[in-house]
């Protein structure tokens, strides 16, 4: 089956879903222009991703051959700035869908505001004057907070990571919601943000080879966290201790603009955001 658009009830959102890429998105303008040259742009996505599927896959290195599509060279351009860290291509490709699609509408006509959520990853446009607000939930649906971003904050992407989402995880991250300049920079970051989260060779935390879990995995034979049992105090600390490492290192390097790290309970909130959480104890590191 190929590509599918529609708008939804509202009238004002636009779904597009293809295989594994499913889209909601939003715009304040031109909608129909910025609507229709989104649809455009997404019919051949899927199939420009499935002809380097193999390369983006790999493990990259400093010396790995670049790939050829725009969205892979998307993919490229936001992880290998991790290298020689353990990181694929594919850790980026969510973000980068996103942010081709909203490249396209904004190329197409000028926006006021406009948003592409991929599956939570969510590239973003805010011109002068104009706000963004986002929900959050863990993984039980519970709320976490609100971000509220401006056009000040020069925020282009949103992205969220850990072992409860749909990808496989290092680490024991309930969650890790990042805001960087792209939507696939924030996708890499989380990503990488929530590996850091962990505690090797504890006994509350059962791991199994990813392949294992999905044969397709661009992890491999690499062990991913498959269950975590109630921490203690001090092993929540020294797991977010790790998180909030990479993370200020990223901030330090302009690689991410804020996070927010998240873990039975607990909360570490990096950078200059208006994070706004409910019921948390906040701690800034």
């Amino acid at each position: 089956m190929g590509p599918v658009a529609a708008l939804l009830p509202c009238g004002t959102r636009l779904h597009l879903q293809h295989g594994p890429i499913d889209l909601v998105i939003g715009a304040d303008g031109d909608r129909a222009t910025a609507f229709g040259a989104a649809t455009q742009r997404f019919e051949t996505i899927l199939q420009e991703l499935s002809a380097e599927l193999t390369l983006l896959r790999r493990p990259l290195t400093q010396q790995s051959v670049r790939p050829n599509g725009g969205v892979a060279s998307r993919m490229d351009d936001a992880t290998r700035p991790y290298c020689p860290l353990f990181i694929t291509r594919m850790a980026a490709v969510a973000g980068a869908v996103a942010d081709t699609i909203l490249g396209a509408m904004r190329a197409a006509t000028p926006l006021r505001r406009a948003y592409v959520n991929n599956g939570g990853d969510i590239a973003l446009y805010l011109s002068e004057g104009q706000r963004f607000t986002s929900e959050m939930a863990d993984y039980t649906g519970a709320p976490l907070g609100r971000i509220e971003i401006s056009h000040a904050d020069h925020i282009g992407g949103m992205a969220t990571s850990g072992r409860h989402g749909s990808s496989l995880s290092f680490g024991v991250a309930d969650s890790v919601t990042v805001l960087a300049t792209t939507a696939a920079d924030a996708d890499a970051a989380a990503t990488m943000i929530a590996n850091a989260i962990d505690l090797p060779n504890h006994p509350a935390i059962s791991r199994a080879p990813a392949c294992d879990l999905s044969p397709d995995s661009d992890l491999g034979t690499a062990k991913v966290v498959t269950g975590c049992g109630v921490l203690s105090v001090s092993d929540i600390e020294t797991a977010l201790n790790g998180g909030a490492l990479r993370a200020n290192q990223l901030l330090r390097t302009e690689q991410i603009i804020g996070a927010g790290l998240f873990l039975q309970g607990q909360t570490r909130l990096i950078g200059t955001t208006d994070f706004t959480f409910q019921n948390r104890i906040e701690r800034h590191a």
